[in-house]
């Protein structure tokens, strides 16, 4: 059974003495802290050109990962102080002795869900498969034999979620620990804390993806144990329970893609509005205020209330669920993502299957991200095969040019195969659509 004490850590990489919470400046509080690093990371910012719905848009209205991140740490904030209330009042001896307060559990959840999307690479969730084809089936494959299974599946199964446990904890010339995030952020940030083998071994939740590469896989140990997260075997291979902070981390960003997606896609006129608005009415049924809805006059504004209330709706049921299943997510019992035990699933289930049709299979998101997949695989193997070229000796004077202006940005000088793949699509990945798409031009000698 994991212990909330020990959870809600504050210890934070290269420590060597515990931090107490009781010992915390309350106008600088540690949680907190993370946040702000967060937000004035180069990285955070980074995804403001980056795609949530439709990759390269030029459109003002739809969401980018920095809007969809900021609105899925307000409503993960909400999540963890309601459900830090509870807790606080269940287990009296957190305040009493340690001090934790309620709002640390929305500080915790605020930070960690405000990072979710950090390790994402450009153009959506194909670009996590572009950069996984490459090294499967692109030129990246001729790496196989000099990798092991683990190192390899890290590439062809290539993870935003493992990606972003490096940028948060990659230790960098000047930069010790990367951000030095608390542990208790850290342990609500991996959803699925595994590593990339063994692939989907079972329906579990956490065993849907992977949550650190094998470059990270000693700081992980390190910080599953302090958190005393729950260890157990699947396929010979350990792997870890979540951190129950997780669960409402993701819970929040489930609400809102699930919501602001749709609206994203009513506003592009992908999904018609009267259409649109029905299935929402459905969602919020039991707490819409009818007289109050009517009198609204315009789409837009209706389509705002209704919104706020779904959220608002599904914000408390997510916290309900929490805590009715709380004993059994201690204990690493609870297998599933939380909006699926709620009695609104079928309404989720609705909205979300029009998404997929109307907005994510658009011909506008799939047109721009054929054009991703280009673009990433272009970049990558230029990379790669100029920095094989330095390590053979075999260098063109192209190669030299190559790596004069962008071997700067990754490791291509290490003797490490793995370490330097990792590296090179680490910064493939950090790219946004937009520097992704001008560095493609470059190096195809389209732009000067």
């Amino acid at each position: 059974m994991m212990q909330w004490e020990q959870l809600l850590s504050l210890k934070r990489q290269g420590d060597t003495n515990k931090r107490l919470r009781k010992e915390q400046d309350e106008t600088r509080l540690g949680f907190e802290v993370d946040y702000d690093r967060i937000i004035f990371s180069t990285s955070f910012r980074s995804l403001q050109d980056k795609t949530q719905v439709v990759p390269l848009s030029k459109t003002s209205f739809v969401h980018t990962r920095l809007t969809h991140s900021l609105e899925v740490s307000v409503v993960g904030r909400s999540l963890g102080r309601i459900v830090g209330k509870k807790i606080i009042e269940k287990y009296p001896a957190l305040k009493t002795i340690h001090r934790y307060h309620f709002n640390d559990f929305g500080a915790i959840v605020a930070a960690a869900a405000l990072s979710h999307d950090i390790g994402n690479p450009p153009f959506g969730h194909s670009g996590e498969k572009a950069i996984g084809e490459y090294f499967k089936s692109g030129n990246g494959k001729q790496y196989k034999n000099e990798l092991s299974p683990k190192q390899y599946t890290d590439l062809v199964k290539f993870e935003g979620n493992a990606n972003g446990f490096k940028i948060l904890n990659e230790t960098k010339q000047g930069i010790q620990g990367g951000l030095r995030l608390s542990y208790a952020t850290l342990g609500a940030f991996l959803k699925y804390p595994k590593a990339s083998l063994p692939h989907k071994p079972t329906p579990h939740i956490a065993h849907k993806k992977y949550g650190y590469f094998q470059s990270e896989a000693s700081f992980f140990e390190d910080l599953v144990k302090d958190l005393g997260m729950i260890a157990h075997k699947v396929d010979g291979e350990i792997c870890y329970h979540r951190h129950p902070l997780t669960f409402l981390v993701e819970a929040a960003d489930d609400i809102c893609y699930t919501i602001i997606d749709f609206e994203d896609g009513i506003n592009l006129g992908l999904v018609e509005e009267d259409y649109a608005l029905e299935y929402l009415i459905k969602l919020v049924k039991r707490s819409i205020n009818t007289n109050k809805y009517h009198a609204l006059t315009t789409t837009a504004e209706r389509l705002s209330y209704l919104r706020a209330l779904a959220i608002g709706t599904l914000i408390n049921e997510a916290a309900e669920i929490f805590l009715e299943n709380e004993q059994d997510i201690l204990a690493g019992k609870f297998s599933t993502d939380l909006l699926r035990k709620s009695k609104y699933h079928a309404q989720i289930s609705d909205i979300i299957k029009i998404s997929v049709k109307k907005i994510y299979q658009s011909n506008e998101v799939v047109e721009k991200e054929i054009a991703g997949y280009q673009i990433l695989n272009t970049l990558l193997d230029t990379y790669c095969t100029a920095t094989k070229s330095y390590h053979n000796q075999s260098q063109t004077a192209y190669d030299k040019l190559i790596l004069k202006a962008e071997g700067a940005h990754f490791d291509y000088k290490n003797e490490d195969v793995y370490l330097r793949l990792i590296s090179i699509s680490q910064y493939v990945a950090s790219l946004t659509d937009g520097s992704a798409l001008q560095k493609f031009k470059k190096v195809k000698g389209l732009s000067v």
